[in-house]
């Protein structure tokens, strides 16, 4: 059964359903050794109590790993709902039209050799993509290393990370163009205590997309947030509707995008024949989505339970004023400084403490000095002092988000300054922790408590800096095409007026005629004032744009149009 939502449209719970929880799988090509990658997805499907039926194909065997093989799709006495194919390349298009043939809805392709190969392995690839649209047979990869759902027992996949045992469950959903990565955020998850409610290694994306894999996904209560390892934005339309949905929802989304140089975008090229597009254009494309957008792998992993803290909407769907005031509380002035230090970088400013909160310190006898920090010292490695800071801080208005940084007694003696911060894990503001030490108990208590913890001061800043970057997405207009008259250029206040529906930012501007009266600028200077005029879209080239006006002189009244005559000037105030 379908949901429908008005930004998506319907959401497939059926593909949801054929892909995450298939009710029976053919192993395409398994091998009877389960250490070699063919064998693999059988020896994992066992070990995680798959619930359904097992196919492996194999035509130069009768067993499979002590199992019954069949020697081909059409001898299996059932359609399967997926098909794994782990056979090479040049088998791959033959199986994926006997899929097809049969019924089959979902096939998993595990080989390489197409988009990112050459001209050879695009037209493969091209023929892939129509076999899907003929005959709506649903294609993951190719070069995916499968999928695994905990909640159905599923880890159907090659990737040889999730041999590791007693692997945790959480709610999160990962999707990851690189299938490598999804072994990689286990291990690391598991080493922190995080787990998943589900991994898809999407691959080239030849059919399904990441964005259309997760929007099925959504009405899954057990999926909380995803987390995306991002190569490429080939299929923004897909990833826009997903994002939009999420948000609706509640539903954060976090994302490592490669590509911010040049080095690395053609590294994702040459791993799946897609462009990785300029950075600057992909990173406010994922902002404008509501995504938040990590730079740092490590906290890929730890952004989501701060996001779940900082919704981008308030109950009932209004957009919600974005937070953006920090206050640091620590027992360590250098662990508090390097934190500072990156949250700086990032363009996130940490809030000194009032005169008012101060003073509440002060009569609950805890002396602070007025700076940037509130630092405790060592008297803050005491349960009273720093549960009586933080509920100050809790309190003062001046803070949107409290951090708190913890230093040595976090390993030996969590009790004293880690266990006030585990208590107001419940608190009316959000509450993050990065622990100075190596202490691993005291971050596996914090993260069980739901409380957003850092072991190094750049995945916290990085995480914090792109949680609060967000931007509740805006309605995305329809296209329409009337034909009644041509196309036609926009002046700058009419491409403005398009940017504000489209609720995407731009600087503060207004409009002046030139010549009259000039009344107090709603903003400040310096200022850049130009000619608004559609005909005349290179202000420079003709003399129409001034820069650098610091107010001793009305800039507007020395630009005209480009006649020289009386016209309108746009003022806006300069980036610095």
């Amino acid at each position: 059964m379908n949901s429908t939502s008005p930004a998506s449209g319907p959401i497939d719970s059926a593909l949801a359903q054929a892909l995450l929880s298939p009710r029976s799988v053919a192993l395409f090509g398994a091998s009877d050794d389960p250490a070699k990658t063919a064998g693999r997805p059988l020896k994992f499907l066992r070990a995680a109590g798959y619930r359904g039926t097992i196919y492996p194909i194999n035509p130069n065997r009768d067993t499979v790993q002590g199992e019954t093989a069949y020697p081909s799709l059409a001898s299996l006495p059932q359609v399967p709902d997926q098909v794994f194919v782990l056979t090479p390349t040049d088998t791959v298009l033959d199986a994926v039209r006997e899929s097809a043939r049969l019924g089959v809805k979902v096939v998993t392709i595990l080989a390489s050799g197409f988009a990112e190969s050459g001209p050879e392995g695009a037209a493969r690839e091209a023929e892939l993509r129509a076999l899907s649209r003929q005959t709506g047979i649903r294609v993951l990869g190719p070069s995916s290393l499968g999928v695994i759902h905990p909640q159905a027992g599923v880890m159907l996949t090659a990737n040889a990370a999730f041999a590791e045992p007693e692997l945790p469950q959480g709610r999160v959903f990962v999707a990851s163009h690189s299938g490598s990565m999804i072994g990689s955020l286990v291990s690391r998850g598991k080493a922190r205590g995080v787990g998943f409610a589900g991994l898809v290694s999407v691959g080239g994306e030849a059919d399904l997309s990441i964005g259309e894999i997760c929007l099925a996904t959504l009405d899954d209560p057990a999926i909380e947030g995803y987390l995306l390892f991002l190569e490429s934005l080939r299929h923004g339309d897909k990833l826009r509707a997903f994002a939009i949905e999420a948000a609706r929802r509640g539903k954060p989304v976090i994302a490592y995008k490669l590509g911010r140089s040049a080095v690395a975008a053609e590294m994702a090229a040459t791993h799946t024949g897609a462009l990785a597009g300029e950075d600057d254009i992909a990173d406010a494309f994922l902002k404008d989505l509501g995504i938040a957008r990590v730079g740092v792998l490590e906290a890929l992993l730890e952004a989501f339970p701060l996001a779940r803290r900082i919704p981008l909407a308030q109950p009932g769907g209004q957009p919600r004023v974005p937070p953006r005031r920090v206050g640091v509380v620590t027992t360590t002035g250098g662990g508090a400084a390097m934190v500072v230090d990156q949250l700086g970088i990032r363009d996130v400013a940490v809030e000194p403490a009032s005169p008012a909160t101060l003073d509440r310190l002060a009569a609950a006898g805890i002396a602070v000095s007025p700076g940037r920090v509130l630092d405790l010292t060592l008297a803050g490695t005491n349960y009273k002092v720093m549960k009586t800071a933080l509920d100050i801080m809790f309190g003062a208005p001046e803070f949107d988000i409290v951090l708190a940084v913890v230093g040595s007694s976090a390993r030996f003696q969590p009790q004293l300054a880690v266990k006030p911060i585990i208590d107001s894990a419940d608190s009316a503001k959000p509450l993050a922790a990065m622990l100075v030490p190596d202490a691993p108990e005291a971050l596996a208590a914090l993260t069980a408590a739901g409380v957003p913890c850092f072991r190094s001061p750049e995945p916290c800043a990085d995480a914090i800096a792109a949680v609060l970057a967000r931007r509740t997405p805006g309605t995305q207009p329809a296209a329409r095409l009337t034909g009644e008259r041509p196309p036609r250029a926009l002046s700058e206040a009419q491409a403005y007026a398009v940017l504000e529906q489209l609720g995407v930012p731009y600087a503060p501007a207004i409009t002046l005629p030139i010549g009259g009266p000039i009344p107090a600028l709603p903003f400040d200077y310096p200022v850049v004032a130009k000619v608004c005029s559609p005909e005349i879209p290179h202000k420079t080239e003709v003399g129409r744009r001034r820069t650098g006006h610091s107010g001793r002189r009305p800039v507007e009244q020395r630009i005209g149009n480009a006649e020289g005559q009386p016209g309108r000037a746009r003022t806006h105030r300069a980036m610095r």
